[in-house]
């Protein structure tokens, strides 16, 4: 259903879909008691919890690891004034189970970034949220 103002809302397999389709998405936390986001690469596990690696011992990791953060992604066409964004928003954790860090090295995301000490860390999806953007120019 089309809103007036163009918004079409996603329900939950949707917004799981379009976020299966971009690799970058951002982490928004509290830093210092301010808000904080931070773009990172990302896949999808199982279950649709949201996976990043990272190393063990950045601040990110230190200040998301036990505490409900909020996960966004995106896609949009300028050119057509259309798109769509997706939040998750959920415990993060960070995986420390030997046999479950082995399987994620396996499928999970890699990090752009080089790391010595990675970590996974899931963000459970115990709210899932999206909407999409129209051109006005296709409703109007």
């Amino acid at each position: 259903m089309f809103h007036n103002d163009g918004f079409r809302i996603l329900d939950r397999q949707e917004c799981l879909r379009l976020l299966a389709k971009v690799p970058v998405g951002r982490v928004v936390y509290t830093r210092q008691a301010l808000p904080a986001v931070l773009p990172v690469n990302f896949s999808l596990d199982t279950g649709s919890s949201v996976l990043l690696c990272t190393s063990a011992s950045s601040d990110l990791v230190r200040a998301i690891d036990g505490v409900v953060v909020a996960f966004e992604a995106d896609e949009f066409d300028a050119a057509a004034q259309s798109g769509w964004s997706v939040i998750v928003t959920g415990r993060a954790s960070v995986v420390t189970d030997p046999a479950e860090h082995q399987r994620l090295t396996r499928t999970g995301p890699r990090s752009w970034a080089v790391v010595a000490d990675g970590v996974f860390v899931r963000i459970e999806s115990e709210m899932v949220s999206g909407r999409e953007l129209v051109s006005v120019r296709d409703i109007a």
